[in-house]
This record gives C-alpha cells, structure tokens and sequence, in this order.
C-alpha cells in the first residue's frame, strides 16, 4: 500500500527548489538527501532529494534533475509515496497505522459481524469509520474502553459499544 508522505507545493526561488506540505511524523528521514521517492502520478518519478532544509517553517527540498523553477511548477501536486512495507513496526503495542487499521473486520465483544474499518479521522479525537452492510456507517471512538482489542494476524478488530452507538439510524 502506497503511504503518502508529502505533497510537492510551490517552487520556491528560480533553481528548481519545492516547497513541500509535510505528510509524515519523521520529515528528517524520509526527506534525507540521497532518498529516492515514489510518486503519484508515477510518472513524474521517482524522485532523488539533493538537499533539504527547513525555512520560516516549510520545508524545501532540491531534487535531482529539476533544476529551474519551470521544472519545479511541472511538479506541484505531485504526491510524494512510500510503501507501507517499508515501515517498521511499531513497539507500542497499542500503536497501529492507519493502514493496518483499514480492512479489518469489526465484532462485537460477543463475536456478532458489525462492518469493516473503511476508514480512520483525526479530528481532535480518533475515529474509527465502520462501514455497516446495508445501513449508514458508525464512527467509533478510538479509545481503549471501546476497542478493546485488535488482532492484526486474524485481520478483527473487537469493539465494545454502549448501546446506540453502532445503530443510530435506527433511532427515532
């Protein structure tokens, strides 16, 4: 699965330098020069960062072959990717990705099918999206008390619901 790390913004000055909107938890690695990036549209990759550094905030990167700023405008947009398998896994045994998360199937703490993840928000608090057959999606808390357990080998993720939390639309 293809994680994206950054998104290629505006050339900054007349040699070819990118501003980028950062996408990732460790811009010092994933942006460290001689590291080739992916990208979306593939075709405008995959990119070589020559240099990175950080101003007023934003950080710009100079990449191989891009060596003016018309060839810098060619690339806003671009998506900057990595692939999840190049990730290492986390220590935290509480720690999940976001892409770890999505797919699983959702039971209830009784073992009954509700959905699957379709999709994870961060809006102050986390939120699972579950997608239910046949009836509005549920978002769920991303809290211990309410998910408390997840299985990544069996691909289950359990969750345990007050009542009317997995069936809102059915409320009158």
């Amino acid at each position: 699965m293809q994680l994206v790390v950054g998104r290629i913004g505006r050339p900054h000055g007349v040699r070819g330098e990118v501003t980028v909107e950062v996408r990732t938890d460790d811009p010092e690695l994933r942006f460290a020069p001689g590291t080739a990036l992916a990208t979306d549209p593939a075709t405008a990759g995959p990119l070589e960062i020559e240099g990175a550094r950080w101003h007023k905030g934003i950080l710009l990167l100079s990449l191989a072959g891009v060596d003016g700023r018309d060839a810098a405008e060619a690339l806003r947009g671009t998506l900057l990717v990595i692939d999840s398998a190049d990730l290492p896994p986390s220590g935290d045994p509480d720690e999940f990705h976001d892409y770890e998360l999505v797919g699983l199937t959702v039971v209830t703490v009784g073992g009954e099918p509700v959905g699957e993840v379709a999709d994870v928000l961060h809006h102050g608090q986390d939120l699972l999206v579950v997608r239910r057959p046949s009836r509005a999606e549920a978002y769920v808390p991303f809290v211990k008390a309410l998910v408390p357990e997840i299985d990544l080998e069996k691909g289950v993720l359990v969750v345990d619901a007050p009542p009317g939390l997995l069936d809102l639309d059915e409320a009158e």
